[in-house]
């Protein structure tokens, strides 16, 4: 009887074992594969062949433009010459081309910074302002933002006039500076780069306020609230708690508006028609136009607009790595 009960106690001792194992892994624990299938590629497909052939086509066009001595013979139809690397060689050797990147980067980091820091100051006062002027203000901005770029520059210009400016008569006449009677503002490269700074960060200051005013909105109240009570200034809860919540806010539209401030053409242009030098205040946009339309040279004019380009795409990959970041976290 002993060892009939023995036996009969050691089989479901080893069925208990065999379930206390852990199971193999099989083909089947693989990752779950999206939802959707190659319907969002299929549905991309149409905007990625016009996207293609309208940035595309034109890209490569530019890219074989610059490699060649293309001039108006060949606008004409004559065989160009092929030079390759000889107009980059020409262009990253001229100074003239370094004077100009030189004078485009400092324009737009102090495009730029104003841009930030007017728009941030204005985006932590519709906070504080009453609905009433909330929405007035937000009806200027709007139509500031929607101006478009050619007109706020007629309007600035005549505002800066040297015989009948509004801006020389302000300060003659309120303010008593004689100094400025018939002044001419776009003749200094330095004043003509101060006034094409007004109109640029005129018209981008609504869209960083915009931005940043949504951001400010989400800011938990309580937190701030309690830094507060604790005894933080304005300035310390800016510094520890907004910030810090609307960092990715900051940089991604810090980026925007420096690509967007690198590439500006519109403003500076019409303001060298209306008085300023153009060997003086041309940026990158300008001098592209300059060399390649006005001036003839397709190649040298495709080399600098390349360069360019690889410029703003460096920046661009940064902030399209910094989105990755963003989601994956």
């Amino acid at each position: 009887m002993t060892t009939v009960d023995s036996g009969l106690d050691s089989a479901p001792s080893a069925v208990e074992g065999e379930r206390l194992m852990a199971p193999r892994p099989t083909r089947t624990a693989r990752r779950p594969r999206r939802k959707g299938g190659f319907t969002p590629y299929a549905l991309l497909t149409p905007a990625l062949i016009v996207l293609a052939l309208i940035v595309g086509w034109p890209l490569i066009q530019l890219i074989v433009t610059s490699f060649q001595e293309f001039g108006r013979a060949q606008v004409f139809g004559a065989a160009p010459d092929w030079v390759w690397f000889e107009n980059y060689a020409d262009v990253l050797t001229d100074p003239v081309f370094h004077a100009v990147l030189v004078r485009s980067l400092a324009f737009a980091a102090a495009c730029v910074v104003t841009t930030m820091l007017i728009g941030t100051l204005v985006a932590l006062m519709m906070t504080r302002l009453p609905r009433f002027f909330r929405l007035l203000l937000s009806i200027g901005m709007l139509l500031a933002w929607a101006m478009p770029a050619l007109t706020a520059t007629v309007v600035w210009g005549w505002m800066f006039d040297t015989a009948y400016g509004v801006v020389n008569h302000v300060l003659v006449n309120w303010f008593g500076l004689e100094e400025f009677v018939q002044h001419s503002w776009l003749i200094d490269p330095l004043s003509f780069f101060f006034v094409a700074g007004l109109i640029i960060v005129w018209g981008a200051v609504p869209f960083v306020a915009f931005t940043l005013y949504a951001g400010l909105t989400q800011v938990p109240d309580e937190v701030l609230e309690a830094a507060q009570l604790d005894g933080a200034g304005g300035f310390k809860r800016f510094r520890l708690i907004v910030f810090p919540f609307l960092k990715p806010i900051f940089l991604i539209v810090t980026i925007l508006q420096v690509i967007w401030d690198l590439r500006v053409f519109t403003q500076v242009f019409a303001l060298q028609d209306i008085g300023g030098i153009r060997a003086l205040t041309s940026t990158l946009g300008v001098y592209i136009y300059q060399t390649s339309i006005a001036g003839g040279d397709f190649g040298h004019g495709g080399a600098i607009a390349v360069i360019t380009a690889i410029l703003l795409m460096s920046i661009s990959i940064f902030y399209i790595r910094h989105l990755a970041k963003e989601e994956e976290l």
